[in-house]
């Protein structure tokens, strides 16, 4: 996009609105209304400065608020461009993350990294209630959207009340769907928390990111209708591209 597409619009230096939430508001109209686009950059501070006669530093603001926002993103000797938009997460319901994006119109998709079975940890005997002896399934898979990475997901299964399911192909496939279709499993609820953390050099070159970015840490027990625990999953999704929702009530 060149500035003056658009130039008929005038920061008004006659008002106590600041020049740089002047300038921050534009730009949000501009992505608002489809003149900006997803990866689309943006000009330079200096451009910027020199088209609405504002100093770099006022233009830096703007800039630096709508990147902590999340509508624009900045790459380090490219530029900054606008941000995909974030995908919401209802935090009332439980869904897949095939599900999640099929709901939104995109193609969901999944690429193992890693499938290994190995006997249940303390820790995975505790998640998953089994004994020491029993094998567990660690599936690690980048999880898509669009062909776009947006999470890294290791999921682990007791094969015990899954039998033969280490021996599927779990790349572009539900899990969930195969579980309750092929073992006649009711997914009926879970518990999960939620942290935010930065990116570590792996985690960033997978989700397409730069180190240090901020992530979500995700973490869920998902039973079945007895409340047995069926599956225990950590999750690293881009902060870039997922915010949450919660409604309350009074």
């Amino acid at each position: 996009m060149k500035v003056g597409d658009d130039m008929k619009f005038v920061l008004n230096k006659n008002t106590p609105i600041p020049l740089y939430y002047q300038l921050k508001q534009w730009i949000i109209e501009q992505i608002e209304r489809g003149d900006l686009k997803p990866g689309d950059v943006i000009p330079s501070e200096r451009e910027l400065s020199e088209e609405f006669e504002i100093s770099r530093m006022t233009v830096r603001q703007a800039l630096t608020e709508l990147v902590n926002e999340g509508k624009l993103v900045r790459e380090r000797g490219k530029g900054t461009f606008v941000a995909e938009p974030k995908i919401s997460q209802d935090l009332f319901r439980l869904t897949s993350f095939s599900e999640d994006m099929k709901s939104r119109g995109m193609t969901p998709g999944a690429s193992v990294i890693d499938v290994t079975v190995n006997t249940a940890s303390s820790v995975l005997q505790k998640h998953l209630n089994v004994d020491a002896e029993d094998k567990v399934l660690i599936i690690k898979r980048l999880r898509m959207a669009d062909d776009k990475p947006m999470a890294l997901e290791t999921a682990h299964f007791p094969l015990s009340k899954f039998p033969g399911l280490d021996e599927q192909d779990f790349n572009n496939m539900s899990i969930y769907q195969y579980i309750e279709s092929h073992y006649n499993t009711a997914i009926s609820s879970a518990s999960q928390s939620i942290e935010v953390g930065l990116a570590n050099e792996t985690e960033a070159k997978l989700l397409d990111i730069s180190p240090n970015s901020p992530i979500l840490l995700i973490e869920r027990m998902t039973y079945d209708g007895h409340r047995q625990p069926i599956e225990y999953v950590t999750s690293v999704y881009r902060g870039d591209r997922y915010k949450l929702y919660v409604e309350l009530k009074r």
